[in-house]
């Protein structure tokens, strides 16, 4: 067995309080030897070393006599770091940027200055059989804006810009749509990752799209594009799976390492969570339930939101029960979110009885839950994985 040289030992520790920082917020000296059981000497030259690297800083003072260094308040430095989550579905395009921290520095959406409208998706995200599809109406009633001061939806001079630049179905300007709502959401801060969800099967070896999506403009090497032009790394992800990191964080499933999260929304699937790793199959493929078979059709035509939303409950909750039972018999995952326009929408009032037709059809006992993350899951999720990379790049 190996012990661990001084240098791992204070890479370790360093992350240990870092970690906490971001957890609880500035602490003492004192309050960092409590929670770490590290000594007084160790915790000293650890502040120091941390310090000299610009990772945190004096950010207040505590205790009766507020004086000495007993008392003094150590924080992260959140200006050390700042990231982009992207959310680029079939309307808009929507970006948060959030310092080291998590806090939120600035948002921007605009949206699609070219238009058209298709049918639901059957991949929960991702192309539908026969070519791609126009644009639906967006799933997230919430639109943020530049905290800069300018607007986040483009204004008639930048639409007809980007119209200019791109065919009818905007096959030449998504990419720099994407560019230019980063930029301003970012206004003038560096960023050191971005993070982008969309609709699709993204390849765990390559990073990029199995097949073309059903997002206008969207062509083969745009995610090469958009890293050329912002000049940072850019990660694709599932827009399903990165909803399933935020229910996971602060969701529906917080605490839980399996989970299901059922999509029903502009397109139908699902996220798997086995031992607290999204499950993303040998092609990315994993989740894609809106094309399995049944004798009433696909799964993506028969718990469709605007399908859904014309059947009364009880009808409602047997279809979502059968499309979650073909996941829970194999998977065993133990709870079932309904995610999504119609799981946001439902609420328990959807759960309960989707729980109560689901213990007919399989054997494996089953929480259901509907989804609990407040806005926009996808672009939570993008923000809090752009915050993971760039954590451990930074912190080590």
């Amino acid at each position: 067995m190996k012990t661990a040289t001084p240098a791992t030992a204070r890479a370790i520790n360093d992350r240990l309080v870092l970690d906490l920082l971001l957890e609880r917020g500035p602490l003492t000296a004192p309050q960092l030897r409590e929670l770490t059981g590290l000594s007084r000497p160790t915790v000293s030259d650890l502040i120091e070393r941390l310090r000299d690297g610009g990772l945190i800083e004096v950010a207040g003072e505590c205790g009766e006599n507020r004086r000495g260094p007993n008392a003094r308040l150590f924080g992260i430095v959140a200006g050390r770091a700042h990231v982009a989550g992207v959310d680029v579905r079939r309307t808009a395009v929507d970006v948060t940027v959030a310092d080291i921290t998590g806090r939120t520095v600035g948002s921007a959406v605009r949206d699609f200055p070219w238009t058209g409208r298709g049918s639901t998706p059957c991949f929960g995200g991702g192309a539908v059989p026969g070519g791609p599809s126009g644009p639906l109406g967006s799933s997230d009633p919430s639109v943020s804006s530049g905290t800069s001061g300018t607007s986040g939806t483009a204004g008639p001079d930048e639409a007809g810009a980007a119209s200019a630049s791109s065919g009818a179905d905007g096959t030449s300007g998504l990419s720099a749509l994407i560019e230019s709502v980063v930029a301003e959401a970012a206004a003038g801060r560096a960023l050191d990752a971005v993070v982008l969800g969309a609709p699709g099967l993204v390849d765990p070896r390559r990073g990029d799209l199995v097949a073309p999506n059903d997002v206008p403009g969207w062509e083969p090497g745009l995610l090469q594009t958009v890293r050329r032009g912002l000049g940072v790394p850019v990660t694709l992800e599932n827009e399903v799976n990165l909803a399933a990191v935020a229910e996971h964080r602060t969701g529906a499933a917080t605490g839980r390492d399996d989970f299901v999260l059922l999509w029903l929304d502009e397109g139908v699937g699902a996220a798997l969570v086995l031992d607290g790793r999204i499950r993303r199959g040998a092609s990315g493929g994993a989740g894609e339930i809106g094309m399995l078979r049944t004798d009433g059709g696909f799964f993506c035509d028969l718990v469709g939101p605007d399908v859904l939303r014309g059947l009364d409950r009880d009808e409602t909750a047997g279809r979502i029960a059968a499309c979650a039972a073909a996941l829970v018999t194999i998977l065993d995952p133990g709870l079932v979110i309904l995610g999504g326009s119609i799981g946001r929408e439902g609420g328990a009032g959807l759960a309960e009885p989707v729980a109560v037709r689901l213990r007919d059809l399989s054997p494996a006992p089953t929480e259901v839950r509907a989804s609990t993350v407040a806005g926009n899951a996808v672009l939570q999720g993008a923000v809090l994985t752009a915050l993971d990379l760039t954590r451990d790049r930074v912190f080590g």
